[in-house]
């Protein structure tokens, strides 16, 4: 076999098992591989993790996963009620951990001036942060036309600008002391568009632009960021998605569906590409798996598979299921 014949083989191969191994996983293939040969959660132990949005859903579930590999944890949200379960059931997931390992801060993120301040009592606290998750964020569910420009705003707020704020005076006591990590909550839908949530995907489409531009300017510097890309996950976000009006919630509980990833599997995920510092995770059942690799490698054959071949409704029902018909 001469070269180009060789090299021909490896393209075909290496493409069949990008087609192949969607259909297989509920993750990107780096991750699959980190997971069974990378480095362990437990590999955390001791590090100090401040989660944001950590009162529910991915970041509350996130934090009984580090909690059992041994982190110390900030829990940030506005509800302080729902923080401190999520603390006990921590205590619950490892009896190494005491009360004074786990920190609850109440912050509304929008509010940026408090930013500052809350720092401040984590590094009083604690002496140091290794790890930033900004988790806070909510969904949507609207017609692009209809949209009020209040509510980008108000998304662009919260999913972008709020972590955009903690990051970058967190990213200034990292590039001091030489060394952090920022994890960003990003979406599949930063990566392909979803219909009926255009400014969401806005939204995540920011974050990839923002945080990827910090990698090529400080590329060279021991700091990490990771961008975790979740597709449909089974939690209960429907009821606080923005919609088209500003002030109006969507408020329909999310239906079970197999189309999507359950929470506790996603955040275990999420740990294990932070413990091994990946630049970028895909979290998703088969199919959404399957479609995202074919748009972002296969841009022309991906987008006419998914707008002409699947269609809107298609879409629509693999993210929200029964739900799907009530936009």
């Amino acid at each position: 076999m001469d070269l180009l014949a060789f090299i021909g083989f490896v393209c075909v191969i290496y493409t069949l098992i990008y087609f192949i191994y969607p259909w297989l996983a509920d993750c990107d293939i780096q991750l699959a591989f980190l997971e069974k040969f990378g480095k362990p959660i437990s590999s955390l132990k001791g590090q100090v993790v401040w989660i944001t949005g950590a009162s529910s859903g991915i970041g509350e579930h996130l934090a009984y996963v580090l909690a059992k590999g041994g982190c110390k944890l900030v829990l940030t949200a506005r509800r302080e009620a729902e923080l401190q379960k999520v603390k006990r059931v921590c205590l619950e997931e490892n009896a190494d951990l005491k009360d004074d390992d786990i920190l609850i801060l109440p912050l509304d993120i929008c509010n940026t001036d408090l930013h500052q301040e809350t720092f401040k009592t984590i590094i009083t606290k604690f002496g140091k942060l290794d790890i930033l998750v900004n988790n806070a964020g909510r969904s949507q569910r609207a017609k692009w036309e209809n949209i009020e420009l209040s509510v980008d705003r108000e998304m662009f707020e919260l999913n972008v600008f709020s972590q955009l704020s903690l990051s970058r005076m967190v990213m200034k006591y990292f590039l001091q002391n030489n060394y952090g990590h920022i994890v960003v909550t990003s979406s599949l839908a930063g990566i392909l568009p979803v219909p009926g949530s255009a400014t969401y995907s806005g939204t995540k489409h920011a974050l990839h632009g923002y945080f990827n531009s910090f990698l090529l300017e400080k590329g060279d510097k021991n700091i990490f960021i990771t961008l975790i890309c979740p597709g449909a996950v089974q939690t209960n976000f429907l009821a606080e998605a923005f919609t088209e009006t500003s002030g109006k919630k969507f408020g329909v509980n999310t239906d079970v569906s197999t189309t999507k990833i359950s929470v506790k599997r996603c955040a275990t995920l999420m740990a294990v590409a932070i413990a091994n510092k990946v630049s970028e995770a895909w979290i998703s059942q088969p199919i959404g798996l399957l479609i995202t690799y074919l748009v972002k490698y296969y841009p022309n054959v991906g987008s006419w598979f998914v707008i002409k071949l699947l269609g809107t409704q298609f879409l629509k029902h693999l993210r929200d299921a029964k739900n799907a018909d009530k936009l």
